[in-house]
């Protein structure tokens, strides 16, 4: 039998032949195979995410405990052993504000786990410097703020900070603070 040369189609008589040979095939069966739906889910840390948190929960129950932290001034906070240089360029917002957390509306207690977890995440992040807005407490009974002693006092013990102050006016004045994150302490 002639063949036809690549490229051309395939005569009549060929097509013909071939249909009639393969009149009688049937498909073959498919394997007898699973197929997987693709890969697995990252796994979840649950030893970890209990850990963080018992600390949330530990920090929390500090923030809100009796026994008040010695802090110099009330609008500013600086660890032993750092220069106040620090500070003074915190005060003037030298670094950059990476990220915030507006606690308006919150209880003392949400209010302190919500901040406790920010610090947190801002660490694993590696986030220097933090904004914490807790408001000045116009919307509070007697109009005092609620947060604010809680909040800086929650700070003051957290290992990671380095030191907070005040804001200016424009970055949210008595109502915020302005955090300065340890950063060795990150990843």
């Amino acid at each position: 039998m002639k063949r036809a040369p690549p490229g051309s189609a395939v005569p009549d008589d060929e097509a013909d032949l071939f249909r009639r040979e393969m009149r009688d095939v049937a498909p073959a069966r498919p394997a007898n195979r699973v197929a997987h739906a693709g890969a697995l889910p990252p796994p979840i840390p649950v030893h970890r995410l209990e850990d963080e948190r018992a600390v949330l929960e530990e920090l929390a129950r500090l923030a809100g405990g009796t026994d008040d932290i010695e802090i110099e001034e009330d609008h500013a906070y600086l660890r032993p052993g750092l220069p106040r240089e620090v500070l003074r360029k915190l005060r003037r917002v030298h670094w950059v504000v990476q990220d915030e957390l507006d606690l308006h509306g919150l209880t003392g207690d949400e209010a302190a786990a919500a901040t406790a977890r920010f610090l947190a995440e801002g660490v694993r992040r590696g986030i220097r410097c933090l904004r914490v807005i807790h408001g000045k407490g116009l919307g509070s009974r007697n109009r005092e703020p609620v947060l604010k002693g809680r909040i800086r006092k929650l700070l003051a013990r957290k290992s990671e900070v380095l030191a907070y102050c005040e804001p200016p006016p424009t970055h949210g004045g008595s109502g915020a603070v302005i955090v300065l994150l340890d950063a060795k302490a990150g990843p």
